[in-house]
């Protein structure tokens, strides 16, 4: 899809402040789009003799942006970016050596077997609807493990190494003036370990938890509820995840999304970020 839009408001034109811009094309009814709200506003009137800037509205992946005809590497964001939604692990924080390797001490060689397992049973227990440490505690039993189920659970799922660099992003966002939150599929337990012994509610502005949301990533509702907690429009929220399919998820509820992870390097994310018009430094 392919549109054209004039962009501006008197004294602004040619200038990025601007708050209005006009769509206009095949197919499309002339119209002002207002980049403040996201809304359809008041009638587009330049005053004569202005020259109007002319841009192209281009749709991808449910990703509206404003593209410059004449500078295209600039893209302007019909709704600006003032809050960044962040997934956990991958993107925050990492189970160091991996989690086959916290498990092995444990499972041996089926250490893959059993965590293939305990995942599928944790499943109703990040959207809330169950108790993790008695799957884990009938899974261990099945793989014939004796040591103490608290033992176990601390060893493999509160194995969490937060990623330093991330988290300085985080404080550095905060300190721009954006809203900066988390958007994690967590269980009740290992939720309650990353707020109390890792600090997270006193790093993020709102953290939305799956178990507490009632809906994991990518169902739609997850999104849409962490929109309303955190009190935004969703076009105002940009979300960071590591997950091809959450990415997707979160667009289709109208959040611009980008998927990384550590094996981008920071400085590919700080480009995501600059992408969407994000200030990081």
């Amino acid at each position: 899809m392919s549109s054209r839009y004039e962009r501006g408001t008197a004294g602004e034109h040619g200038s990025h402040a601007a708050r209005d811009i006009r769509l206009h094309g095949p197919g499309v009814r002339p119209r002002t789009f207002s980049m403040a709200s996201g809304r359809i506003g008041r009638p587009f009137a330049p005053e004569a003799g202005v020259p109007v800037m002319r841009w192209t509205l281009r749709v991808v992946a449910g990703d509206h942006r404003c593209v410059d005809d004449e500078q295209p590497h600039v893209r302007l964001h019909a709704t600006p970016i003032r809050h960044v939604l962040f997934d956990a692990d991958g993107v925050l924080q990492d189970v160091p050596g991996g989690w086959e390797a916290a498990a092995k001490p444990y499972l041996g060689e089926r250490a893959m077997e059993f965590l293939r397992r305990a995942w599928d049973d944790e499943l109703p227990a990040l959207a809330g609807q169950a108790e993790l440490l008695p799957l884990v505690a009938e899974a261990l039993a099945d793989f014939q493990v004796t040591a103490p189920l608290e033992e176990v659970f601390r060893a493999i799922w509160l194995r969490i190494e937060p990623a330093e660099e991330s988290l300085a992003l985080v404080r550095a966002l905060r300190r721009n003036g954006y809203g900066v939150h988390l958007g994690t599929n967590q269980d009740r337990n290992r939720a309650t370990h990353m707020r109390e012994v890792l600090g997270y509610d006193a790093l993020f502005d709102v953290s939305c938890y799956s178990w507490e949301l009632g809906a994991r990533k990518p169902h739609p509702a997850f999104f849409a509820e962490a929109a309303r907690r955190i009190g935004a429009d969703p076009a105002a929220v940009l979300f960071i995840d590591d997950s091809a399919r959450n990415i997707t998820a979160a667009r289709d509820v109208g959040l611009a999304a980008e998927q990384w992870t550590f094996a981008d390097g920071h400085a590919a994310l700080l480009g995501l970020l600059a992408k969407h018009g994000v200030a990081s430094t």
